[in-house]
């Protein structure tokens, strides 16, 4: 005997709104680990004869954002793909992606020393 469920649309969207705060506390979630487990390997090394370099916790800083920050903008779009389409909303995504592609970027360049479609070329050449 197959006995179906009737959703209604506005649960599956409930649901998902769900999902994509989930996905955005998972963003922030990272970025605070990263953070942490980053400052924790700076600190334990400045005890050690050979210390880290300020450099290598900056990349390892930059790549934590930069994995937080692209998780987040995921949060956004399924958040936005389940509200009602208007132009506010449409323009408020695309700010908000804009804004967080150009800090993605900006600290791809950090981290690598080149712009991502750079192959082994430096910037600093």
């Amino acid at each position: 005997m197959n006995i179906l469920i009737p959703i209604k649309m506005e649960e599956i969207k409930i649901y998902i709104e769900y999902v994509a705060k989930g996905i955005e506390i998972a963003g922030i979630i990272t970025m605070i680990i990263g953070i942490v487990l980053a400052m924790g390997k700076f600190i334990l090394a400045l005890q050690n004869t050979v210390p880290r370099s300020y450099n290598i916790l900056r990349q390892d800083l930059g790549k934590s954002i930069l994995l937080g920050l692209e998780i987040l903008v995921a949060g956004d779009i399924i958040g936005t793909v389940v509200t009602e389409p208007t132009m506010d909303r449409v323009l408020s995504l695309a700010v908000i992606v804009l804004i967080r592609t150009f800090l993605s970027l900006s600290l791809e360049v950090e981290i690598e020393g080149k712009f991502p479609w750079q192959k082994n070329k430096d910037i600093k050449e």
